[in-house]
């Protein structure tokens, strides 16, 4: 086995993980995406039902008692629809690529300003 086939085999590796790990992001985004626009369902569902219970002129404790627990539900959903749209998995990678690129940046540059000036 030469140095060249030799390399080759933690790339291969290395890609096949990456590989994986996007296979497992993209399952991810694909249940959350089922799961937001469930919420959005049941949240209209909820709405229409809070606004007809609101116009009913007769408010009874029953009819209160369902308003209020209609718009707990909505507080609900509306957390769970804003929960996980943003997690530091989601930018973790993006974070270091630019912490590190960014660093290597400002380090060149003054590497470049003491060797011209």
């Amino acid at each position: 086995m030469n140095h060249r086939e030799q390399r080759q085999e933690p790339d291969n590796l290395l890609i096949a993980q990456e590989l994986e790990e996007l296979e497992a992001d993209l399952q991810h985004l694909k249940q959350r995406l089922g799961q937001v626009q469930a919420d959005k369902e049941q949240k209209a569902q909820w709405q229409q039902e809070l606004q007809n219970l609101q116009q009913n002129r007769e408010q009874t404790p029953e009819i209160k008692a369902d308003i209020t627990r209609i718009k707990e539900q909505l507080e609900a959903i509306e957390i769970n629809l804003e929960s996980q749209l943003i997690s530091w998995n989601s930018i973790k990678k993006p974070f270091w690529q630019a912490v590190r690129f960014g660093g290597l940046g400002v380090i060149m540059g003054w590497l470049l300003k003491s060797w011209v000036g």
